[in-house]
């Protein structure tokens, strides 16, 4: 086992990762606004007080802020980094060909949705780099062992066996096996297997077990009971690196989209919800087993960070992406008035998850024991 890194390391560790994923995300915000000749008056690393930052010789001011939980671009026209449109003043009309909010709507829906789609494609760059160096990993989904006593035994799986379903989730390694099942402790799934050339289904109840890292850590995961072969880190061909990188991030996004769905249906105990210090702390674990394990992470970080993006929350990009989809359909846009509210529901919305989060974090590190 080893033990937690030291305060320093953790937080060097969360700012280098945190730090690039939120540059990628403004960067892809940024980007194609340019591409549709919008003006941009500020890009912000991190909120608050500046304490670095220059201004371009378009006139856009490039920034770090002191608190280092996110970032954002202002465009011309917008009241604040939300992207609000400025109400309060007419836009001048020489900057209206450069303002966000003269632009027709799905320009503005392809400028927010990018934000989103840099952080996936940040992820996938990384893990076609994982998999032209070492190989994807691609261990076969067959039964090897049947531990006595477990699940498999249960439903009589024999080795040899080759899953190809749980959950109605396809399966095509031992790894979405393994993904699969850790997320469905104690849960009822049909699970479909080939046998001699003859597929069959069964339900079973899936076990579970809670488990400890290397850093003391305790988690609840779902078992089968089988185990596989060795493991197999199988050579791409460089034609098919970028589509099995994409098929695997989207793989990884799914994974999250059910531990989200199972906590909203209360499967999941809201326990397993993390914030800003849980990230942190992992940041810091994984930069101290290595740069193999800490890029990994930020991988997943990129997805997390664009999957959250897209939820329909007013403040989220996902929330004003609803705005213009709806703008399109209408023919006009969403009245300020709705506009205004959804912006104010959204931000409480989003302090009272940050607030739950906190304590969520606080209590996993045993600070209300």
């Amino acid at each position: 086992m080893f033990d937690q890194p030291p305060l320093w390391f953790i937080l060097i560790a969360f700012l280098l990762a945190i730090g690039p994923l939120v540059f990628f995300h403004e960067l892809g915000h940024y980007w194609v606004a340019r591409m549709f000749g919008v003006g941009a008056e500020q890009f912000s690393i991190g909120f608050g007080r500046e304490i670095a930052g220059w201004t371009d010789k378009r006139g856009t001011r490039w920034k770090v802020g002191w608190l280092p939980l996110g970032g954002y671009v202002r465009f011309v026209g917008d009241m604040n980094p939300a992207s609000q449109p400025d109400t309060t003043k007419d836009v001048a009309p020489e900057l209206r060909d450069i303002s966000f909010h003269h632009k027709p709507w799905w320009q503005r829906f392809l400028i927010v949705l990018a934000g989103p789609v840099a952080n996936f494609l940040l992820a996938i760059a990384i893990f076609a780099a994982f998999f032209a160096v070492f190989g994807m990993p691609r261990t076969p989904a067959l039964v090897g062992q049947v531990q006595p006593g477990s699940v498999a035994a249960s439903i009589k799986l024999q080795p040899g066996d080759r899953i190809e379903s749980i959950a109605g989730q396809d399966v095509r390694s031992f790894e979405d096996m393994r993904r699969v099942v850790s997320l469905r402790p104690g849960e009822r799934v049909t699970i479909a297997f080939e046998r001699a050339g003859s597929r069959q289904e069964v339900e079973a109840r899936l076990g579970e077990q809670v488990v400890t890292d290397e850093f003391g850590q305790e988690f609840r995961i779902g078992l089968l009971g089988v185990l596989g072969g060795d493991r197999v880190l199988e050579k791409v061909p460089v034609l098919r690196i970028i589509p099995e990188a994409t098929s695997y991030t989207f793989a990884l996004t799914r994974s999250m989209i059910d531990g989200l769905v199972q906590i909203v249906t209360g499967r999941r105990s809201t326990k397993d919800l993390g914030g800003p210090l849980k990230m942190a702390q992992i940041a810091g674990q994984q930069a101290s087993l290595g740069a193999f394990a800490f890029i990994q992470l930020i991988a997943l970080f990129s997805i997390n960070l664009g999957f959250i993006n897209l939820l329909p929350v007013p403040m989220l990009d996902g929330g004003h992406l609803v705005f213009y989809v709806a703008e399109g359909i209408r023919r006009r846009p969403v009245s300020e008035r709705a506009q205004d509210w959804a912006f104010r529901g959204g931000l409480a919305l989003l302090l009272a998850l940050l607030l739950f989060t906190t304590v969520n974090d606080l209590a996993s590190f045993g600070l209300f024991g």
